[in-house]
């Protein structure tokens, strides 16, 4: 049922803008003088301490979507508290919504994000706003919701994982055949080089290993190094940061799984290139503005010191 309820309210979301008639009602805030419509009016009040579920969907004048909770593992909530003072439009419509309510209505830019639009829009571009509200929860049945979606999210994302282990071998073996290297593959799915052997014991989990490191998008782009010479050639070079090796305690998941599993196979002195599927780089999150989601990584690594 939770599922049937979500899918009606997005399908409010989607097709209800398309349905808009003179009959329905419209209403202006107080606050910026937003004028919005009702497609479908509910009448049950969140009580206070409650949670109101809902979707939400942002886009240009031309119907390019800027945000959405339909695609998104979990809805809009917010907890009902009839004491908030509205600070400007935007609070009126979310404070005053129903379980049942599905509104539409157009602003700018700067009305619609209290200013803090994103860099592609001007404060008087004009914004589409579709909402709509079709949950009540309470704060227990809240947390057994939420734990309920993110354990199926989190199945999801095994298996989508799974998938791009298979894909992204191919993108990377396919790299490696036109860079001419002969990688090895560990059951996980990591491909390695071994460029130089070091020398010592078998490295075991917790052993601190210092590591100098650069790092690369697949298209050759360097996000992160800890050679000042290849920031520098690079034009990445931070006088405010310090290019010595990184401290890692191996296998103990201070780093992604590809650099604790990689680590692992070298010792004092070894030289290796990891290249990395994103399922076990930083996945389909990514780190940042320059390590897009769902990106492969290639790593060129140098153990300079190993403590047991």
């Amino acid at each position: 049922m939770k599922n049937r309820k979500s899918q009606l309210a997005i399908l409010v979301l989607m097709f209800g803008a398309s349905t808009m008639s003179s009959c329905q009602k419209t209403k202006v805030t107080e606050k910026d003088a937003i004028e919005y419509k009702y497609i479908k009016q509910g009448s049950e009040k969140a009580p206070n301490g409650d949670f109101l579920l809902y979707n939400l969907e942002i886009t240009t004048a031309s119907d390019s979507v800027i945000y959405s909770t339909i695609d998104q593992p979990f809805p809009g909530y917010l907890m009902a508290n009839d004491t908030l003072t509205p600070q400007n439009g935007m609070d009126e419509i979310f404070l005053a919504l129903r379980k049942g309510d599905s509104i539409y209505f157009e602003s700018t830019a700067k009305i619609i994000f209290s200013g803090n639009q994103p860099p592609f829009l001007k404060e008087g571009d004009v914004v589409k706003v579709k909402l709509g509200a079709f949950d009540i929860k309470t704060d227990s049945a809240m947390q057994a919701f939420y734990q309920e979606v993110m354990m199926a999210e989190q199945t999801k994302s095994v298996e989508r994982a799974k998938t791009l282990l298979v894909e992204e071998g191919k993108t990377i073996e396919a790299y490696a055949s036109e860079k001419g290297l002969k990688v090895q593959k560990t059951e996980n799915g990591l491909y390695y080089v071994i460029e130089k052997e070091g020398t010592g014991e078998v490295t075991t989990p917790g052993t601190t290993m210092y590591v100098n490191y650069a790092g690369y998008l697949l298209n050759g782009t360097l996000f992160d190094t800890s050679w000042s010479e290849i920031a520098k050639a690079n034009n990445i070079f931070s006088e405010g940061r310090p290019y010595e090796p990184l401290s890692v305690n191996v296998g103990m998941g201070q780093v992604i799984p590809g650099w604790d599993e990689g680590l692992m196979l070298l010792k004092k002195g070894s030289k290796a290139k990891f290249l990395i599927p994103s399922p076990l780089a930083y996945g389909e999150a990514g780190a940042g503005a320059m390590i897009p989601a769902n990106s492969i990584l290639i790593f060129d690594v140098e153990v300079t010191d190993v403590q047991k």
